[in-house]
């Protein structure tokens, strides 16, 4: 059987279940798929923002009003224990995001066992999907319009606007996953389930890593470009995206905005940026991508860690605060899962997450939804911009019909 097959099987079986899947897209990202599925009787944690509330399943007990803390105080040391799950944009309860409503601001899994594969996904064909609801070309005008006058006033120096599309879909998410991992393979592939919350991701983002070592690394993606139709066009927009000004100032203060979160929790001298601006290539696209790396502290916990980086700076802009504020008045919807992280956290400290882009979910029996945008500087142009948008849900809403 294939992997996709294995994961139906679980997925049947559990209402609470997880694959993530990084496919060997990359020479960085590995290739093998852990899955498995939580007994009636395993542990999850789920957090909303809005009560400020940890709950406990299946006990339903609440725990806390911190999931970063709540799950620091989970890890128990052993290598064996896993956490799979995601923060949502908003599970941060110090910094200015909405919850989206019917979704948990976070998930996290306990895995007492998984299931480790290999092997390619079936190609399978694309189509064409009905777009339930997006902004209009103006409307995303007027937001441009906004974030450029707050660029302008000297508020923030990039901003990272995005917008939301709901999606209808009548095929199984399990299908509909195996469909986006044959079209767009990706570092961050994966799936996670819990109870009637779905998400399904083709994220070529990482979020952090933690080593046995406690050697931390993020690798920011700032700059896209889609991939050309013939061999010499895709030459020369992987030759722009490395050398164009706009991209390379927005990929440096977004690796500037990731020394400073990672050097607040790294010994001092420690953090570094071994690779700057480098064009990685994908089934779609071409991205621009830098890697930051520092040692932790000895008195900081890998949640700890991941909480300061959080969110990424590649979904906020730089400075964070000001922006996410900025980001909070322009964008007419919540963010939900979208611009969070998702992956894998070890009992003994060792943790993978990506971040949530190129991403589809889902709560209960409602459409699909995906995010999509883009950093906005004084030098983006509106057209420019809104249509990266569009080619960069292109995959997504294909994977949906």
């Amino acid at each position: 059987m294939s992997a996709l097959d294995d994961f139906r099987e679980i997925a049947a079986a559990h209402d609470r279940c997880f694959w993530l899947d990084g496919g060997g897209s990359q020479d960085w990202s590995g290739s093998r798929s852990i899955m498995g599925g939580l007994q009636d009787d395993d542990l999850s944690l789920t957090y909303d923002a809005v009560r400020r509330e940890v709950v406990e399943h299946p006990s339903g007990r609440v725990v806390g009003d911190d999931i970063f803390t709540a799950l620091q105080d989970r890890l128990d040391g052993d290598a064996d224990t896993h956490w799979i799950g995601y923060f949502g944009y908003a599970a941060r309860p110090d910094l200015p995001a909405r919850s989206q409503a019917g979704l948990p601001d976070a998930v996290w899994m306990r895995a007492r066992s998984v299931r480790v594969t290999d092997g390619p996904a079936p190609a399978v064909p694309p189509g064409d999907a009905e777009v339930l609801a997006g902004p209009t070309p103006a409307v995303y005008a007027d937001a441009f319009a906004e974030v450029v006058e707050q660029l302008r006033s000297g508020n923030s120096y990039e901003v990272n606007l995005t917008y939301r599309e709901e999606l209808p879909s009548s095929r199984d998410p399990v299908e509909i996953y195996g469909r986006l991992r044959s079209s767009n393979p990706a570092p961050y592939a994966g799936v996670l389930r819990h109870g009637d919350v779905w998400l399904l991701s083709a994220s070529p983002e990482r979020f952090a890593t933690i080593d046995r070592h406690r050697r931390a690394e993020t690798r920011p993606i700032k700059g896209t470009t889609p991939r050309g139709a013939t061999p010499e066009l895709d030459e020369e927009l992987r030759h722009r995206l490395a050398t164009d000004p706009k991209f390379r100032a927005e990929n440096l203060m977004i690796t500037d905005l990731l020394r400073n979160d990672l050097s607040m929790v790294s010994d001092p001298g420690s953090v570094a940026v071994p690779r700057l601006m480098e064009v990685e290539s994908y089934a779609s696209v071409h991205q621009l991508v830098s890697t930051v790396t520092g040692r932790l502290r000895p008195e900081i916990g890998t949640v700890e860690a991941l909480r300061a980086m959080f969110p990424a700076g590649s979904m906020t802009g730089a400075p964070k605060l000001r922006t996410m504020e900025i980001i909070d008045q322009v964008e007419a919807e919540p963010r939900g899962i979208y611009a969070g992280a998702f992956g894998w956290i070890s009992g003994d400290g060792r943790a993978d997450l990506g971040v949530v882009i190129r991403s589809l979910y889902r709560a209960a029996d409602g459409p699909w939804r995906l995010g999509t945008g883009g950093g906005i500087t004084v030098r983006s142009d509106v057209d420019e911009e809104y249509a990266e948008t569009l080619w960069k849900a292109a995959r997504l809403r294909t994977a949906l019909q």
